[in-house]
């Protein structure tokens, strides 16, 4: 009889291409088990619709490696891809050093450019920092959702071309600006209510008591000047397109990352 035995490490890291991992896997254990289900069917629904995988996947450790060389060759290794050319979008986080970062395959490199990865973590980024994960993965699944339908008019969204909407961190920041401003606004109110002995004067003589003040010498002083600079225009085509490299499995893939 013939056996086959397979390390623990090669069962963990490495799956045969006719088996894929679920499009969510939480090893970081970041989310509780009803957020885990409502994440994955909503990878699910947004990669099936749009024949490209969006992969979300934490860990505690790369291992030894980069953090680029492990999402890639987790991507590479797992089974993920949809089509003949592997399309799809995965986003790894690192809990060790606060590592994040996202790989682009087949489709998912052109319309997720270097421009569009800059604009997709400024959204998520903050909620991950600030540890709610799942805002963080839901932010990401929805404009990965949004940029592969725009790529697929054949003007993916690059350069100056980005979406106009604003999301969740900055409306939310927006929305405690306002109530800072209608707190302050009715504090002054209640203080100018209290002031019920000062009373408006037509001139500002009035506010002198007569006597008081001599003016025995007068000169003028100059205090400052003004100077308006403005930027020249730089020459920007407004396109910055995807910067690629080629990972262990011999696969092209875009992407980048950073910390959090």
């Amino acid at each position: 009889m013939l056996m086959i035995r397979f390390s623990a490490a090669a069962e963990e890291n490495v799956i045969p291409e006719t088996r894929q991992l679920p499009r969510l896997v939480d090893r970081a254990d970041l989310l509780s088990e009803l957020e885990e289900e409502e994440l994955e069917a909503r990878l699910d629904e947004i990669s099936e619709r749009q024949q490209a995988d969006v992969v979300v996947v934490t860990v505690n450790s790369l291992d030894g490696k980069s953090a680029q060389d492990y999402a890639d060759d987790f991507y590479d290794y797992n089974g993920y891809g949809i089509g003949t050319d592997k399309s799809g979008i995965l986003l790894l986080v690192s809990m060790e050093a606060r590592d994040w970062h996202i790989t682009t395959t087949g489709f998912g490199i052109r319309a997720i450019t270097d421009a569009g990865l800059d604009y997709i973590s400024d959204q998520f980024l903050p909620y991950l920092s600030d540890g709610e994960y799942l805002d963080a993965f839901e932010t990401y699944a929805d404009l990965c959702d949004e940029f592969l339908t725009q790529a697929k008019t054949g003007n993916a969204y690059d350069g100056d071309h980005m979406p106009k909407g604003a999301y969740p961190w900055l409306k939310n920041l927006l929305i405690a600006l306002g109530s800072g401003v209608v707190i302050a606004l009715l504090i002054v109110e209640g203080m100018r209510r209290s002031l019920k002995s000062v009373k408006m004067q037509r001139s500002a003589e009035n506010y002198v008591r007569a006597g008081s003040i001599q003016v025995t010498r007068r000169q003028d002083h100059f205090l400052y000047t003004r100077t308006s600079k403005s930027a020249r225009p730089k020459n920007n085509s407004g396109s910055s397109g995807s910067s690629t490299h080629t990972s262990s499995s011999g696969t092209s893939h875009g992407g980048g990352g950073g910390k959090f």
